[in-house]
């Protein structure tokens, strides 16, 4: 059984978006096509079923698809119940049986080195591929099991000027994150889809599920990332914020800004900053001195007569 640690990670720039989600107790899902990893969440198909079987799960995945497309555009128009569904499921069986006879059409193209049976069997899995990306169309949010990776806080925490929030699992009901797998391909066969969408095998969905939303290249592996699966946009955060550590770099007033910002939260949160190893190259980090940054800020400038009282003539006269 996989360990789950106790607290996740997520490093952010300081900006509106960060202090928005602080505030509103928010999570982004991001669509995973604007990871900087491109084939991050974007698998390569391969075929190792027969044609009839290809067909099968083309319709199914095509039927899954418009129907749902053309619920949702009616229940946007407000039109819902028996007569709904059904109007989506004509819908849906048509566009599927429309997708199939394009394919086996253009199986026949004489410009095709291959047999007519091989082009059919290649154009029904690159179809695959392409509705299986739709389908996956999920959002994902992306945490780290460290806050010390010099290059998380370069990458993803503002090159150190950012912060690092932290998360819990102590909420009801449990949020449930899952480890991401480095190393491996990125190839899901068709037996598998089939076994997953046609026959509905737990197994095989939850190993579908792994290899295209939670494998990534064995590069990325010291991100040490675990990932929440949900719609794309911004959520209401299933975990607890509990703790926030502010870089390197991080200036004092964003970090006296942060701390006033959650300082009346329901279930007090720790504040921590970020300091260097002198003998190593190491980060670690201390409690930040709250009552330190209280008594500093806010600060209001004044003139040397507004700090200590106006220059009386007689002696600026004498140090002329």
């Amino acid at each position: 059984m996989t360990r789950l640690p106790k607290t996740f990670y997520r490093f952010r720039g300081f900006n509106t978006s960060t202090i928005d989600s602080l505030c509103r107790d928010t999570l982004y899902f991001a669509h995973p096509g604007t990871f900087n990893d491109p084939l991050d969440c974007s698998p390569s198909v391969a075929c190792d079923s027969e044609r009839g079987e290809l067909r099968a799960l083309l319709a199914l995945l095509v039927r899954r698809r418009v129907s749902a497309e053309v619920l949702a555009s009616l229940t946007n128009a407000r039109f819902k119940g028996s007569k709904a569904a059904a109007h989506a499921e004509r819908r849906a069986h048509l566009e599927a049986e429309r997708e199939l006879v394009n394919i086996a059409y253009h199986a026949t193209n004489p410009e095709y080195s291959i047999g007519q049976g091989e082009a059919e069997a290649w154009l029904l899995t690159q179809e695959i591929g392409r509705e299986l990306r739709r389908h996956y169309d999920r959002g994902v949010c992306c945490f780290s099991e460290t806050y010390t990776s010099p290059l998380l806080w370069s990458h993803y925490g503002d090159q150190h000027r950012g912060m690092c929030i932290g998360y819990g699992l102590d909420r009801t009901p449990a949020p449930r994150l899952q480890k991401v797998v480095y190393g491996g391909n990125r190839t899901v066969r068709t037996s598998i889809l089939l076994k997953a969408f046609v026959e509905e095998s737990q197994h095989a969905i939850e190993e579908l599920d792994r290899d295209i939303l939670l494998r990534k290249a064995a590069g990325w592996r010291h991100e040490r990332e675990w990932r929440l699966i949900g719609a794309q946009g911004i959520q209401d955060s299933p975990l607890l914020l509990k703790e926030v550590t502010f870089g390197l770099r991080c200036d004092s007033s964003i970090t006296h800004t942060v701390v006033q910002t959650l300082a009346d939260r329901k279930k007090p949160i720790s504040f921590y900053e970020m300091y260097e190893d002198p003998q190593s190259f190491r980060l670690r980090r201390r409690r930040v001195n709250t009552d330190e940054l209280a008594a500093y800020f806010p600060k209001t400038a004044e003139s040397g007569e507004e700090m200590f009282g106006p220059i009386d003539d007689d002696e600026e006269l004498s140090k002329g």
